[in-house]
């Protein structure tokens, strides 16, 4: 698949790249699994505009790595540099890049630095050594790139830890937003219907290599998607697995339960508690503070330490994957496919609407100039409003009902919980506002 978007990105990847040749850059890339960090890097940077250098970490001995990355940099910029003898620790490679550029502009890359944690864990410190020698004096653009959001704050952003405050930048790539989703469709199926739309966002949240593997398998139409995700083939079924065990190591199982339990509908605190009878405090915490998994939401100019809260899974394949792979995975042992097919598009219009909500969120976001957006509710439940957008300098409020069938959007309803919203917060009744539904048509 070609690369598409990531403009903002790319420039400041190169605005870094140029900074570099006065003053040295080390940039932070993070962002989960799959989002697209290496194509980034590689887009931005590997243009053949300045001396470029990729080191890939992978799970083998340092030496063994070592002796790979070696022939690698010696391919890239051999003819600028020599290293006499072997290296067999990372940090002795890049110490030579280090050296390099004393003499050329460089940028170094080092892709999945948070495996350095597994194979060896001093190489931390030996390169926090390496950039405070080098510096105020090398040429050097450094960029470095996780995916395990865990062991990458650890290593940058733990006060204590030999990396923490050097980085000049941080940069976290996200997945593509529902302008750029439209683009790659439109390239693929120029006709696509706004159901398929919704089906693609719904599975993929818009990560690049889940929008890729579709795309580029042919899968256009939601049943086709349907059936290419479940299937005896199919690299989705064990995606949750591979993303995140790694970032919550031995208490996976806890933590994939708690996903599972707000995958299927439990929103309150009280109520993922009660489903798995279990003390849940800290894993909560950790999934919002430290995973970035879930978000703790509270209506729309609620008082921060308000208790009126709800949690959601941000990510709408984890979403996905948690609601129809993880549940079913006993029909998937027994290879009953078709019948988990059919399971998904049975629930499908069901389960995509709250997709569909945060679709028109980061759509209206992205596309119109409001100052505040999000949902609201009641302490009560009886009054919930799906999309309230605020503009404070035009002095307009809206508020939308979101519906996959527009011909269940009742206007009267959504009056009297515009009502009850302007009881509640009478300082925004002189605003001008309207009452609407937003559904797949409006995609």
């Amino acid at each position: 698949m070609k690369f598409f978007g990531r403009k903002e990105e790319i420039a400041e990847l190169r605005k870094s790249r140029e900074l570099s040749r006065r003053f040295a850059q080390f940039t932070v890339i993070t962002g989960r699994r799959r989002v697209g960090k290496t194509e980034l890097i590689k887009e931005a940077l590997g243009d053949g505009k300045g001396d470029f250098v990729y080191l890939l970490i992978t799970r083998q001995t340092e030496k063994t790595m070592c002796s790979d990355l070696q022939k690698s940099v010696e391919e890239a910029i051999g003819h600028r540099l020599t290293i006499h003898g072997e290296c067999s620790r990372l940090s002795e490679l890049v110490a030579e890049i280090f050296k390099a550029a004393e003499e050329m502009p460089l940028t170094l890359v080092i892709d999945e630095l948070q495996e350095m944690d597994r194979i060896n864990p001093s190489f931390f410190g030996a390169l926090q050594g390496l950039w405070d020698e080098h510096h105020n004096t090398a040429k050097i653009n450094l960029v470095v790139s996780g995916s395990v959001n865990r062991l990458m704050n650890k290593i940058f952003f733990t006060y204590g830890e030999p990396l923490y405050g050097r980085n000049t930048g941080h940069l976290t790539v996200r997945p593509f937003t529902v302008s750029i989703l439209k683009e790659i469709f439109a390239s693929f199926c120029p006709k696509y219907s706004n159901e398929d739309l919704l089906a693609l966002w719904t599975f993929t949240g818009g990560v690049a290599r889940y929008v890729e593997l579709l795309m580029t398998s042919g899968a256009y139409r939601r049943d086709d998607m349907i059936d290419a995700i479940f299937g005896h083939l199919t690299a989705f079924v064990e995606e949750g697995k591979i993303v995140l065990v790694e970032e919550f190591g031995n208490e996976y199982a806890t933590y994939f339960s708690i996903l599972s339990s707000i995958a299927s509908g439990h929103t309150k605190f009280s109520e993922i508690g009660n489903d798995l009878g279990l003390e849940i405090g800290t894993y909560m915490a950790n999934l919002n503070e430290r995973y970035e998994l879930i978000s703790r939401t509270l209506p729309l100019f609620a008082k921060n330490g308000g208790k009126n809260s709800a949690y959601h899974i941000e990510d709408c394949f984890f979403r996905f994957w948690f609601r129809f792979v993880f549940k079913y995975q006993s029909l998937i042992s027994l290879g009953r496919w078709q019948q988990l097919r059919e399971i998904v598009r049975r629930e499908f219009s069901a389960f995509s609407g709250y997709a569909l909500e945060r679709y028109f969120h980061w759509k209206i976001a992205d596309e119109s100039s409001c100052t505040a957006i999000g949902s609201w509710w009641d302490r009560k439940g009886e009054n919930e409003i799906d999309l309230v957008c605020e503009d404070e300098f035009a002095g307009t409020i809206d508020f939308y009902e979101v519906k996959v069938d527009p011909a269940r959007f009742d206007k009267a309803a959504l009056l009297r919980k515009v009502e009850a919203f302007f009881e509640k917060h009478p300082e925004k009744r002189s605003m001008r506002h309207t009452a609407k539904c937003l559904s797949v048509k409006d995609m």
